[in-house]
């Protein structure tokens, strides 16, 4: 996810993470699913290293559920580095509402982008940021149902129709959650009838509503194709995440560990102060932090920080912080402070 261009943008950026993330559990259970995992960072994590790479650093961050241990998160790894605002959305009622909240901070700009902070997304963001019109990023997927989805002119890339989660789509370019908003008194003005009116779908304000609501106005609205997107809210897009990134990122301090009887398979990433021995890792494995893994074979997974495996075998695995496991030849979806014990007594 690296990008050729550095330099200061005078333009805010929303995150809102306010959701509860239910599809992650039972890992949402007790951390936040922007601080699950991915690649040895939290997800939230490349979200904010991206757009500080491309030139970020102002960021307003729209809290809910768990918030605390977001901005616990943001604040201990970023506060010299960016401009933080944080803001709680109370209620949560949908994409929209979230940008609703941060309305008395966006009313000077002329402009700010929005990014969701559930998917880690690869695109041009010199592009984006440089674009004269609303943009909305979109990707080809198989499975439009699942998604907003925008139709738009195959030539000129005009975006005709937003619709949220359609039943029969007449399109499959999904909306991955990265949108750059042109003049925001317009916006603003139309997310306010949009609230007034009680417009719902899903029975919460869609973002999406918004800004179907602006095209109708006549106001231009152009899709802008991303290279990779990784929506992180289900264990297989969150392991296919974490083994495409493993593979894009070249970190020879990962592969010279050194570990008793042990062999790695790159790419792997291990964090600080973990006791391995007989075991193989890997491909496509993430470990946290003061993790133990004692004659075990793991491989595809992504491993909590705090946990100790031995005697297991894993493929296609996501295991939580603080989680004991012994004994077991199995693909496990595990949360955190879990204790399972497969040996035979």
């Amino acid at each position: 996810m690296r990008i050729d261009f550095f330099y200061q943008i005078q333009m805010k950026v929303i995150i809102p993470v306010a959701g509860a993330g239910t599809r992650l559990r039972p890992h949402t259970h007790t951390q936040p699913k922007v601080l699950v995992p991915v690649a040895g960072k939290p997800i939230l994590g490349h979200i904010i290293d991206y757009l500080i790479e491309g030139g970020i650093t102002d960021f307003v961050f729209i809290l809910g559920y768990l918030g605390d241990k977001i901005e616990e998160f943001v604040i201990e790894n970023y506060q010299t580095k960016i401009n933080i605002t944080c803001i709680e959305q109370t209620p949560r009622e949908g994409s929209a509402h979230a940008i609703w909240v941060a309305k008395d901070i966006l009313k000077e700009e002329e402009e700010f982008l929005i990014f969701f902070g559930d998917s880690i997304v690869n695109l041009d963001l010199k592009q984006l940021l440089t674009t004269e019109n609303t943009t909305v990023c979109v990707k080809k997927v198989n499975n439009p149902v699942r998604f907003g989805i925008a139709e738009a002119n195959q030539e000129t890339l005009q975006v005709l129709k937003l619709i949220e989660k359609p039943k029969i789509p007449k399109s499959n370019l999904a909306l991955v959650g990265v949108y750059k908003i042109k003049n925001t008194d317009l916006f603003f003005e139309t997310l306010a009838q949009l609230l007034e009116k009680n417009i719902k779908t899903n029975n919460e304000y869609q973002l999406t509503d918004v800004l179907m609501l602006l095209i109708e106005k006549g106001h231009y609205i152009q899709a802008m194709h991303v290279n990779n997107w990784f929506d992180c809210g289900k264990k297989e897009t969150l392991l296919e995440a974490n083994a495409i990134l493993l593979n894009n990122v070249t970190n020879k301090n990962e592969i010279s560990h050194q570990f008793k009887h042990t062999i790695l398979i790159p790419p792997v990433s291990i964090g600080k102060d973990c006791k391995i021995e007989h075991c193989i890792i890997g491909p496509n494995v993430a470990i946290g932090e003061n993790t133990a893994l004692k004659n075990s074979i793991v491989n595809n997974s992504i491993i909590g920080a705090y946990s100790a495996l031995e005697d297991v075998i894993l493929s296609a695995s996501i295991i939580g912080n603080d989680t004991f496991l012994k004994g077991l030849v199995q693909s496990l979806n595990v949360g955190d402070d879990t204790e399972l014990n497969f040996t035979k007594s």
